[in-house]
């Protein structure tokens, strides 16, 4: 449906040169005690965990390519390597890539076309499941790291004059320090990952880091002499990427991915309370939600420029929540709107697109 969709909407513009996958998982809460798979998640909030994949591009606000309805005590990881296969075929069948990408079987990290499809998760989907699935499909990927002991040796090896500071016009919010944060230094260094299984199935890529000053400096991590006195000042945060990107770049690529930077996530009434008591009900409610979500989003497409980049709670007050009122005359219905309406074009512009009149022949 989203690619029948994107064919009749611009829903994804410029998605042949570059497109972002983004994964994640929500709890929604849940109440009562006859409910099928409810239980305390990571956020301790009793319900059901929602695994969610968006496709958007630069210059478009996302949609929804997949989705699954999962107990609430899941690990935030389970299933997420199918997950991404499903959501780079549909990403693919909307023009992900450009023409002719249908993948890289070998598993390079690739693209078939000359698109860039980047795959972008938080460190919860570190594993190497999840990062196989992408270079499976074709994809790069740009999946916040855990700092391991692994990881945190890399990042020992990086010398002081090798960080470069970095800006963020928005500020973005630090989970670590509870803050918002405009300012931080980054740098790079090779990194092989998943180590600890056979050979063939070590991957190595960029390990970009960002350092943020530590609001209390004596909070020390565990760890020896060196990595104490390295990590007492800063706190680090570590991306594992094949972003072909600039340092730069890459780094406020990753970041304009994370779930406090979206503007416009799926997250809206219909997926929040999980009514039913049976968990395939609930299922079908989360893929009618998703639905409903694609199609507000494809509205705002296709109503105005304005619109196609608002949230849809936004698309809804403007376009669809609208005073308007149906009268009989003649036979005939009409549809009287409110007068000095602000919206008018822009629902004009929806309803010619959708209900017009068809070409004339």
């Amino acid at each position: 449906m989203l690619a029948r969709l994107a064919a009749r909407a611009p829903l994804l513009p410029g998605a042949a040169q570059v497109t972002f996958i983004d994964v994640d998982d929500t709890m929604r809460e849940t109440h009562g005690y006859a409910k099928q798979g409810v239980g305390y998640g990571y956020s301790k909030v009793k319900g059901l965990n929602a695994l969610i994949a968006t496709v958007s591009t630069p210059r478009a606000a996302p949609v929804i390519a997949a989705t699954r309805l999962r107990k609430g005590s899941v690990n935030s990881a389970r299933g997420a390597a199918r997950l991404i296969t499903d959501a780079l075929v549909t990403a693919r069948a909307c023009g992900a890539g450009g023409a002719g990408d249908s993948g890289d079987s070998g598993g390079t990290g690739g693209t078939g076309g000359t698109g860039l499809t980047l795959v972008r998760a938080d460190s919860a989907f570190y594993g190497y499941d999840s990062v196989a699935a992408a270079r499976r499909g074709g994809a790069r990927l740009s999946i916040t790291a855990r700092m391991n002991p692994a990881v945190a040796a890399a990042v020992t090896t990086i010398s002081e004059t090798d960080w470069t500071p970095i800006s963020y016009p928005n500020a973005i919010w630090d989970e670590d320090e509870q803050r918002l944060i405009s300012d931080a230094e980054v740098a790079e260094v090779g990194f092989t990952a998943f180590t600890s299984r056979r050979k063939a199935e070590h991957i190595t890529a960029r390990l970009i880091v960002r350092r943020v000053k530590r609001l209390n400096p004596g909070a020390n991590p565990q760890g020896g002499a060196q990595q104490a006195e390295l990590f007492a000042v800063y706190r680090y945060h570590a991306v594992f990427t094949d972003n072909p990107m600039p340092l730069i770049e890459a780094e406020k690529t990753h970041t304009a991915g994370t779930p406090s930077s979206k503007r416009s996530t799926p997250t809206s009434k219909p997926v929040r309370w999980p009514t039913s008591g049976s968990f395939a009900a609930n299922s079908a409610w989360l893929v009618l939600a998703a639905i409903a979500f694609n199609l507000t989003r494809a509205a705002g497409c296709l109503a105005s420029v304005f619109h196609a980049r608002a949230t849809t709670a936004t698309i809804r007050a403007h376009l669809i929540h609208v005073p308007a009122r149906l009268a009989r005359s003649a036979r005939k219905q009409h549809l009287h709107l409110p007068s000095d309406w602000p919206w008018e074009q822009a629902w004009t512009q929806l309803f010619d697109a959708t209900l017009g009149p068809p070409p004339s022949t």
